[in-house]
């Protein structure tokens, strides 16, 4: 009886907490429609989204909140999803800690193939760059777990990290060459290589969102079977678990969420590396409670990055991907440091 009121009570802890959660995040996100260069009233902004009609002087905060704010806000949501849940599952299904979209090859899967399509096909657009960069994350992922998985041995944290550390330096040899040697390439590239929420339209998102969708589905029906996988392959196959077919949908879900995240909004640093290791001081290494807590945190980490580049900077703007690098290193090391990270 007592072991079950404890199980009890630590459910509605962690419900708790993750409404919290929820809570901080709808916050953050009417934060981030109401403030920047330009602050506007909570009451005009309820406004514009309700479709009421904007006041006498109001009509530019109207345009600026629907056409600019609500847009980079809804991709800093979707893309914050995709970035925590992969990085929490890339650390699950490689017990690798430091797994991340950077560390195992993928955002420069992505970039190299954003340069490629710059230089060779002569894209120009957001929009137009969304396909390349998902084709290139997939692909080098593809690279990286099926060189990290070859032999006797199968898949291990320390092969795949030196798999995706070697395609890594491959790809981005390939596009610090194309774009130094092409001053056009490089001006279009750093716009989208910086990792940034600004400047995105909802067509990004519309692009992007039905891979998102269906990568977010797949990662949280995985749950169960990933705490199977964390207690020993040997453990895993006695309880008769499918570890090919686990192994197999993960990947799927690494790349659609990836895929599609890194193309909206270019490499984001952090995000996918941290969150996971902040939600296992929550609620420890239960999959299926540090998958929710991971999709809710990671999308209020980048909304409230981005926040803070448009407030810090006035009148200019420091981009989300260079924030999250500054405020998300202290963080990171100081939960290693304190020794509070829940071992995978």
């Amino acid at each position: 009886m007592p072991a079950r009121v404890r199980a009890r009570g630590g459910l509605t802890t962690r419900g708790l907490g993750l409404v919290a959660a929820v809570a901080v995040l709808a916050a953050v996100a009417a934060l981030s429609i109401a403030v920047g260069t330009k602050a506007i009233p909570l009451g005009t902004v309820w406004d514009a989204l309700d479709g009421r009609p904007s006041l006498p002087g109001r009509a530019e905060d109207v345009r600026i909140v629907l056409d600019l704010r609500l847009p980079r806000t809804l991709i800093g949501l979707a893309a914050g999803v995709a970035l925590g849940l992969a990085g929490a599952l890339m650390q699950a299904l490689t017990r690798n800690p430091l797994a991340d979209p950077g560390i195992l090859g993928i955002n420069a899967g992505a970039a190299a193939a954003v340069v490629l399509a710059i230089r060779v096909l002569g894209v120009a657009s957001l929009t137009g760059y969304i396909w390349f960069a998902f084709a290139g994350a997939a692909g080098a992922f593809a690279v990286v777990y099926l060189l990290g998985t070859r032999g006797r041995s199968g898949a291990s944290p320390e092969r795949l990290a030196l798999a995706g550390a070697a395609i890594g330096a491959a790809l981005l040899a390939v596009v610090n060459a194309v774009s130094l040697l092409d001053v056009t390439t490089f001006d279009r590239y750093r716009l989208w290589q910086v990792g940034a929420l600004a400047g995105r339209d909802l067509s990004v998102l519309y692009g992007v969102l039905p891979f998102i969708a269906a990568g977010t589905l797949i990662t949280l029906a995985l749950g169960p079977s990933l705490n199977v996988i964390a207690l020993g392959e040997d453990t895993a196959r006695a309880l008769g678990a499918g570890l090919a077919r686990t192994r197999v949908l993960s990947a799927v879900a690494v790349v659609l969420l990836c895929g599609a995240a890194t193309a909206a909004v270019g490499p984001i640093a952090f995000v996918g590396l941290a969150v996971p290791h902040i939600a296992r001081t929550l609620v420890g290494p239960d999959q299926r409670w540090l998958l929710p807590y991971a999709l809710v945190l990671a999308p209020t980490l980048l909304l409230a990055a981005d926040i803070a580049g448009r407030v810090l900077m006035r009148p200019g703007e420091l981009q989300a991907g260079l924030v999250t690098a500054f405020i998300g290193a202290p963080v990171f090391l100081a939960v290693i440091l304190r020794r509070r990270i829940v071992p995978l």
